[in-house]
């Protein structure tokens, strides 16, 4: 096979949550164990860091491979989903996975594939495992898919795991309460590892307090050992940081390229796993935390998040695609000054629009949509229950239609919003982003 035709094999012929949903989950680690012993263990080949959490994975994800990167570390890393390119997945210094190894692996291994049947990323966390082996690494960074107990990644033992939130996602797998979502993601605290919770909740801080004692596993919560207490965004487009650390301001000057309000709450957990990284004996000086996160974007390639695409109209796409993500973006976007705010919208059929649909501002023009997967929501649904919430607009068969209408009526004084689920977004960039790339 050569890339295109294993790309469409693994499209085609294994099931993509991505794609389907539910039927794409397994809640076992039975294919994931078995896979495992079959490629003889690959993780163990070189050190690891787990994230998971419900939102701001990527955000911390990709902070800390650059600051590592930046400390002269050979790094891999394994994020889940991809909007442009399947690659994106799998990195090694910010560099794509090269298309002859996903050839070569899914032509190498095609056997097992067909007869064990595994899932989407039961395929790409192997593939992951695999290439991060061969390249000899020195650590890699893994993001969970789906939760953490079942995670097909959870074979790993990683020197620090985090958890960055939780807040109400995929509940249809992971529970329907915040103390269920909660003991999911609590399955990656490990035996003797750090664990670092990014968000102190305290409905849920037992949860975490126990499970690490279990463990015999020191916890630490980022928000009580680093405070972010402001932050603005500089003229030449950086997010300006104030960061405290017992009261004291520490990290003078840092700056980053991601643009969101809600990466001060990555910040205090990125800062705290580096805390404990140097504790673990890896190298790191002031100079690459500075610079880890001023290059993030350039270092790791970072896409999707509170993206400021254009000026006039003012253009912003982010993947944020559940209730406490959507609150976090329409609170950064109602800040912003503006006359008129047009908003490309739609979301995932599994998603309950309706505790999402309630935090979209009444005053702005919407562009109701779907993206080209299977699991979209229908655009005249989705408009139908908006009505109820007082929103307003048109509906469009796609992300592409609904982006030119709303550029077509936008005047240089209005925002333009992309949003409401990663798959919108994803679609916007297949249609349209090489147009802003090319007049940047």
């Amino acid at each position: 096979m050569d890339y295109k035709q294993a790309i469409s094999y693994i499209y085609s012929h294994i099931p993509m949550f991505q794609s389907i949903g539910g039927p794409a989950y397994k809640a076992n680690l039975q294919i994931t164990i078995t896979f495992d012993n079959y490629f003889k263990h690959p993780h163990k080949n070189f050190k690891t860091i787990h994230i998971a959490g419900t939102n701001g994975k990527g955000s911390v994800s990709n902070l800390i491979a650059s600051i590592l990167f930046e400390a002269g570390y050979k790094v891999g890393l394994y994020t889940s989903p991809h909007l442009k390119d399947f690659r994106e997945r799998i990195k090694i210094n910010g560099n794509l996975i090269p298309e002859s190894e996903v050839a070569n692996f899914i032509t190498n291994n095609l056997t097992i594939i067909e007869n064990l049947k595994p899932t989407f990323f039961e395929v790409t966390t192997a593939l992951a495992f695999c290439y991060f082996k061969e390249q000899k690494v020195d650590i890699a960074v893994i993001e969970t898919g789906l939760g953490g107990r079942l995670d097909c990644t959870n074979i790993i033992n990683p020197l620090l795991s985090v958890i960055t939130n939780i807040s109400f996602d995929h509940a249809d797998l992971l529970g329907n309460t915040l103390e269920k979502i909660a003991f999911e993601k609590a399955g990656i605290i490990k035996k003797d590892t750090p664990i670092i919770v990014g968000e102190t909740q305290d409905n849920l801080k037992n949860i975490f307090v126990k499970k690490a004692k279990e463990q015999n596993s020191k916890i630490y919560f980022a928000d009580k050992i680093y405070n972010v207490k402001k932050s603005y965004i500089t003229n030449n487009k950086f997010q300006n940081f104030s960061v405290f650390y017992n009261d004291n301001k520490v990290y003078k000057g840092l700056q980053t390229t991601l643009l969101g309000k809600y990466q001060k709450k990555n910040t205090q957990t990125v800062l705290t796993c580096i805390k404990i990284l140097l504790q673990k004996g890896i190298e790191i000086d002031s100079e690459n935390i500075f610079n880890g996160f001023k290059n993030v974007t350039n270092n790791t390639h970072f896409i999707g998040r509170w993206q400021i695409l254009s000026e006039k109209p003012f253009t912003i796409c982010d993947i944020g695609h559940n209730e406490a993500g959507i609150k976090e973006n329409m609170s950064q976007l109602l800040k912003l000054k503006h006359n008129n705010l047009h908003i490309v919208f739609g979301m995932v059929a599994d998603k309950d629009s309706k505790k999402i649909l309630k935090h979209l501002p009444k005053k702005a023009i919407y562009y109701f949509t779907k993206a080209k997967i299977s699991r979209a929501k229908n655009e005249k649904e989705l408009f139908a229950e908006a009505t109820n919430f007082g929103l307003n607009g048109n509906c469009f068969d796609t992300v592409k239609d609904a982006y030119n209408s709303a550029k077509s009526k936008a005047t240089s004084t209005d925002i333009i919003y992309i949003g409401g689920s990663t798959f919108i977004v994803a679609d916007f960039y297949n249609f349209f982003y090489h147009l802003f790339c090319n007049s940047k």
